[in-house]
């Protein structure tokens, strides 16, 4: 029996696990097409023209898989550095250790009395109400006054809408709950609780960012299957082929695509099953911002690894002091250090392109991150006009209804906007995507990370 023919369009970390599973298992009947000249998508690393590194986003690696452990144990051996992770917001002009609802005693009293009330009220009398919306998550799940004094704004700031134009059901591992006896506890005794969440403790590389790990798995790969500069212009679902804008044609008999659901289906010919269902998408683009500085970062950013900012007087919702995550990162390590800043942008949040590097510098000197402009070495930017997968209030509806209708056509749109689950689009799960996807298409396997997000992320 034959091996299918399968193209792969996308060499981000989904496309890379569909061709790593293949070339693992010895198969040579595929070809993978990657617009870019580079591969690994949204996870890249760029160097700019002083020479600083910057990742596409503030990335950190935590995993669910001990297939994606062992894979990145390959890739990178033993140069990796391991972190502690030390994530702060800044609000109220200080410090609050991350997540926010287990830290209300750094607040001001009159704060602190509010997020308790709402915390307080809520064990009192609990809601009947269904979950329908984030805004209905957070207000259930962590009252009124977390959710004004924090919840709502800085939500708003990194997905560009508002929480009440969100669906809840994605939330799972991404947002802590409270306890309100151990809450209560930690105010009075003003202690801090910063272990939760999955990415407690992480990993870098120690040279070459973020994008090593996949430029290591590329260059591993049959390189006579790769394409990259190849940017396609039309699939043909009747008659399995996609054709490219440099004239290459390839036919297929499975086909994982990982670029956006909603650009696929309007690169698919004669499919009226699928007309106008494009329109519903809803997603955010986020601006990138690094700036690198001589000098070293004052003492009580040594540690930090990251930092969460609410308020709407800054730009940014994140800051990432890149140079804590390798000394690498900088071309002169000791001598210089490096922020990374991540804007968020949407129809419901406008962002003025011209002005937004000028805008995050004065934003930086506001909070305190710099103290003199003239250190500045480094200004470089970058625009992703696809950031974050949306989950918008109807998401899963639309996806339900496009999904099947694609693997009917053996069109399997996986990946952080393939799939267009924002709870399955972290480095690990996309990658898993690429691998499940092959192990269906060759051995009828279930696809348990994209089917059950809940199953892979433990709840």
């Amino acid at each position: 029996m034959t091996t299918p023919r399968i193209v792969i369009i996308g060499g981000g970390p989904t496309g890379l696990g569909a061709a790593h599973r293949l070339t693992e298992l010895k198969n040579e009947n595929w070809i993978l097409l990657e617009k870019s000249a580079k591969f690994g998508g949204l996870a890249s690393t760029a160097i700019d023209d002083q020479g600083f590194l910057w990742d596409l986003g503030g990335h950190v690696l935590f995993s669910h898989y001990e297939y994606f452990d062992a894979l990145l144990d390959d890739l990178v051996g033993d140069d990796w550095l391991h972190h502690i992770r030390e994530a702060w917001i800044w609000t109220h002009n200080r410090w609050i250790p991350y997540p926010f609802q287990n830290n209300l005693w750094r607040l001001p009293k009159e704060d602190q009395k509010k997020c308790i009330d709402g915390l307080i009220e809520l064990q009192h009398n609990p809601p009947e109400t269904a979950l329908n919306t984030f805004d209905d998550w957070i207000t259930c799940s962590l009252g009124e006054g977390i959710a004004d004094v924090f919840m709502r704004p800085y939500n708003f700031k990194v997905w560009a809408f508002p929480p009440d134009e969100l669906s809840a059901e994605w939330v799972g591992d991404r947002v802590a709950t409270s306890n309100l006896e151990k809450l209560i506890h930690n105010t009075k005794t003003q202690t801090d609780d910063v272990g939760w969440g999955p990415n407690s403790t992480f990993r870098f590389p120690a040279s070459g960012g973020t994008g090593r790990i996949w430029s290591a798995l590329a260059s591993k790969l049959p390189q006579n299957n790769l394409k990259p500069s190849t940017t396609v212009r039309s699939i043909n679902p009747h008659e399995k082929t996609v054709s490219c804008e440099n004239g290459d044609k390839f036919a297929y008999d499975a086909l994982i695509s990982t670029i956006p659901m909603n650009e696929l289906i309007t690169l698919l010919t004669d499919s009226p099953m699928l007309e106008g269902k494009s329109e519903g998408f809803r997603w955010s683009s986020t601006h990138v911002i690094g700036i690198g500085m001589k000098g070293a970062p004052s003492k009580d950013l040594t540690q930090k690894c990251w930092m969460y900012y609410p308020e709407p007087d800054v730009p940014f919702y994140r800051v990432t002091i890149f140079s804590n995550y390798a000394p690498s990162n900088v071309p002169l390590p000791g001598e210089q250090w490096s922020l990374l800043c991540e804007i968020s942008e949407s129809e419901k949040k406008p962002v003025n392109h011209e002005n937004i590097l000028e805008e995050t510098i004065q934003g930086l000197e506001q909070v305190g991150l710099i103290d003199n402009p003239d250190q500045i070495v480094s200004r470089w930017k970058t625009y992703l006009p696809y950031g974050y997968p949306t989950p918008f209030l109807g998401r899963d509806e639309l996806i339900e209804s496009i999904e099947p209708i694609l693997r009917s056509m053996r069109i399997y749109s996986r990946g952080r906007f393939g799939g267009w689950k924002y709870e399955v689009s972290n480095q690990d799960h996309s990658l898993m995507q690429g691998v499940e996807a092959i192990n269906h298409i060759l051995f009828k396997e279930d696809e348990i990370t994209y089917f059950s997000p809940k199953t892979v992320n433990g709840r």
